[in-house]
């Protein structure tokens, strides 16, 4: 699966505060189109790159696609962001923009909670005597 050498929860930090920051609603490189999630975002591996793009498979967002859908054109389109299995591309066929970015900033808080409780468990079983 995913290559990217990227710290995870620092990935998803970035993510959140773009998302925050209203880095989707307008994009000075394409002003005349939506912006995607994930995909016109630094999050992407092929984020600003013209030439030769990396698999989507090297991705480390790969971690949260469900194994049949990694296969699929833009993979990160289909992440689970709620316990409806809602993914980015529910959202893109039946919601809206804003719908989109609510649901993205829940589960990406989650997500990072979830992480950074799992480290701590992590670095306390490491060093417990």
């Amino acid at each position: 699966m995913a290559n990217d050498d990227r710290d995870l929860l620092t990935v998803l930090k970035a993510e959140l505060e773009f998302l925050e920051k209203g880095g989707y609603r307008h994009s000075p490189s394409a002003p005349w189109r939506p912006q995607f999630i994930f995909e016109d975002s630094p999050t992407c591996l092929n984020h600003g790159r013209r030439e030769n793009p990396l698999p989507c498979s090297e991705c480390i967002l790969m971690h949260f696609v469900p194994a049949d859908c990694r296969d699929e054109k833009i993979p990160c389109r289909h992440i689970p962001l709620n316990s409806q299995g809602y993914t980015i591309d529910t959202y893109y066929r039946l919601g809206t923009h804003e719908e989109i970015e609510v649901a993205l900033a829940e589960w990406l808080r989650k997500t990072i909670e979830r992480l950074q409780q799992e480290r701590v468990k992590s670095l306390r079983f490491r060093v417990a005597p």
